[in-house]
């Protein structure tokens, strides 16, 4: 039973890596998913966590912890567990988060991307990402930033969905086709 579960999910995670992936960085798409409520409290705690380390750090902090939850996440399932499923899922889970963040990012000099409060982010004196690219001289290059980050969550949400196919793949083969 635990097996057609595992396998639901990866039905599921396939699709959610369609829709992210074949429409990128749209408010509409990204923003609405319910992926995105989750983790936002992962998000505004990492400001809180980051304050310490200094202005950037705090601005940046939101997304580090908003992709490291699932990382710290899935170690914790290889080394403890151990689940490599579940690693895989946290996988998917973290270039899910990058994805997310590269809308955000692709964001920094429009500033149009509805923010928590309902307003955009023109509406309050800019967010995060304008803030860190500002601080960092690299403003300009918010599109391409963010088209790398995109790569690169897509390139693990992939990745995740490969990873635990095979788990389910091999489970399967170690328990002759059964469960």
């Amino acid at each position: 039973m635990a097996r057609a579960g595992r396998l639901v999910l990866v039905l599921l995670l396939v699709r959610w890596t369609w829709v992210f992936l074949a429409w990128p960085m749209r408010q509409d798409v990204i923003g609405a998913s319910f992926l995105h409520l989750i983790s936002i409290p992962f998000h505004e705690a990492g400001h809180i966590l980051f304050l310490p380390f200094g202005d950037l750090m705090t601005s940046l902090g939101g997304s580090l912890a908003q992709v490291l939850v699932p990382v710290v996440c899935g170690i914790a399932f290889l080394t403890t567990s151990p689940n490599p499923f579940a690693a895989a899922v946290m996988c998917w889970w973290a270039g899910q988060n990058l994805v997310d963040v590269a809308l955000y990012i692709d964001d920094a000099r429009t500033l149009q991307l509805v923010l928590i409060g309902g307003h955009t982010g023109a509406e309050v004196e800019g967010h995060d990402w304008e803030h860190i690219l500002e601080l960092t001289g690299l403003l300009h290059r918010d599109h391409q930033i963010a088209g790398a980050v995109q790569f690169l969550g897509g390139a693990l949400m992939i990745g995740g969905l490969v990873w635990a196919i095979i788990v389910l793949v091999r489970q399967k083969h170690y328990h002759g086709g059964h469960g």
